[in-house]
């Protein structure tokens, strides 16, 4: 490492909220155009970036890439020999929660109907379901799972968690994903928040839907395609099962797709961690790589070597 660190940002506002840094030097490049000359010890590229753009990065002497995304998928293939990639955990698994939550209880207490309902000033009061005495399964038990337990529990939900095997915790039973088709049928909303992969690709599709009860709801914050699109549009079509989606696939939906007007269907374009609270956070993870690299130590959140 060179005696002074150098830091390469993607754009004028991050490199505002750095400055000044003891030991630091920092320079810009948002991946387009020469990089700079010299080793770069710490870069972070732009948000929601394709992993494409990692590949202007061959030929250039990184240490640490910093995304500013938790999602890595696909990152693997075009990354450097060399370069060690760090996620931003602990940075959207908040908002992300938040955003499901919200989700939730919107599709359940048909609030985008009475947001209909108020243009044309219709005065519907029928009854509605809860978010609260509903079982909820939770498809993934990471960060963003663990973040939406957390706020669930409080709205008196009853909450499965499911992981990629089974275990045992401070709350009792974490079920391992080949128990999927035994909870399925047993729960009125599920969560999906697994990181995409070869194994979860496509893992929300016809046979996924088809055990889940009528009139549940699915909630996807993971990736688009983690769920088969016309396998819900089927679903979701027939009136059987409601959707609220952060992520679709394609992405974006185009303006003519037939699910933004499936009724039941709840859509927001993957906006789970664009809240305020992402640009802080973000500039506090930096900060930290920054002083554990300063100090000769292992940075934190490495997925790839």
């Amino acid at each position: 490492m060179s005696a002074r660190l150098r830091v390469c940002l993607p754009d004028q506002k991050l490199l505002d909220a750095l400055e000044p840094t003891d030991g630091v030097d920092f320079v810009l490049w948002d991946l387009t155009g020469p990089a700079p000359e010299g080793r770069l010890d710490l870069l972070v590229p732009g948000y929601m970036g394709k992993p494409a753009a990692l590949a202007a990065l061959e030929g250039v002497d990184v240490g640490l890439v910093q995304s500013q995304s938790i999602g890595y998928d696909g990152v693997a293939d075009v990354l450097p020999a060399g370069c060690v990639f760090a996620n931003a955990a602990g940075v959207h698994e908040t908002s992300t929660a938040e955003l499901a939550v919200g989700m939730m209880i919107a599709s359940q207490r048909g609030i985008p109907d009475f947001v209909r309902n108020q243009a044309s000033g219709t005065w519907d009061n029928t009854q509605r379901a809860s978010l609260a005495d509903r079982r909820v399964l939770l498809v993934g038990y990471g960060g963003v799972g663990k973040a939406i337990e957390a706020r669930l529990l409080p709205f008196e939900a009853e909450v499965t968690r499911m992981g990629s095997r089974t275990r045992e915790d401070d709350r009792g039973t974490v079920y391992g994903i080949d128990s999927l088709y035994e909870q399925l049928p047993l729960h009125e909303i599920v969560v999906v928040s697994v990181p995409l992969s070869e194994q979860t690709a496509q893992l929300v599709d016809a046979k996924f839907l088809a055990a889940m009860p009528d009139d549940a709801l699915l909630v996807n914050v993971a990736r688009g395609p983690v769920a088969d699109t016309d396998a819900l549009l089927a679903e979701t079509s027939s009136g059987r099962l409601r959707a609220a989606l952060d992520v679709t696939d394609p992405e974006p939906l185009p303006a003519g797709h037939a699910l933004w007007t499936t009724p039941g269907v709840l859509i927001t374009p993957h906006v789970g961690g664009a809240s305020s609270a992402m640009f802080p956070r973000m500039v506090r993870l930096i900060r930290k790589q920054i002083g554990l690299l300063l100090d000769g130590k292992e940075p934190v959140n490495v997925v790839l070597r």
